[in-house]
């Protein structure tokens, strides 16, 4: 399913968000729920996991997650605006301390003008919310599962820097 160095990630992530008493949540689109299974699959992990969404689809980034219409119709799915926004839209959802977020291209045709491999990695705390572009290469099921370990990184150093 995930990278090789997701478990033991994903315990890491478990272990600092439990010490230092934070609640994580997730907002997935291109891995479909991944990054909250790695999350789920750690013992303990109900002391801090508090829920994802799965949004694969428009209509779900934007009536659950908040997404705007607008910015989904001009810049489609796969984007870095969106990508935030779907990682605020899990915090508020799902009352968490930080989410991340995932939305991009696994393949195999290229979607929303957007090449194979583009991926969008979304975060969203106390301090402010952002997105990161990556460029994975693989076939489908290798570049989802490292949008999975990029997003579990970027939600390591959320917690680490609370």
């Amino acid at each position: 399913m995930t990278g090789g160095g997701t478990p033991a990630l994903a315990a890491r992530i478990i272990s600092e968000a439990t010490r230092r008493g934070i609640t994580v949540a997730t907002a997935e689109s291109l891995t479909a729920g991944w990054i909250s299974a790695a999350l789920a699959d750690v013992p303990g992990a109900s002391a801090v996991l508090r829920g994802g969404v799965v949004s694969y689809h428009n209509q779900v980034k934007q009536e659950v997650l908040g997404v705007d219409a607008s910015l989904l119709e001009s810049r489609g799915s796969v984007d870095a605006e969106v990508a935030r926004r779907m990682a605020v839209g899990a915090r508020r959802i799902c009352t968490s301390d930080v989410a991340v977020a995932s939305t991009g291209v696994a393949g195999p045709d290229a979607h929303d003008g957007k090449e194979v491999g583009t991926v969008f990695i979304g975060h969203a705390g106390p301090h402010g919310s952002g997105a990161v572009e990556f460029r994975f290469t693989g076939g489908r099921q290798a570049i989802r599962a490292q949008a999975c370990e990029r997003a579990l990184e970027r939600l390591l150093e959320l917690i680490e820097a609370e």
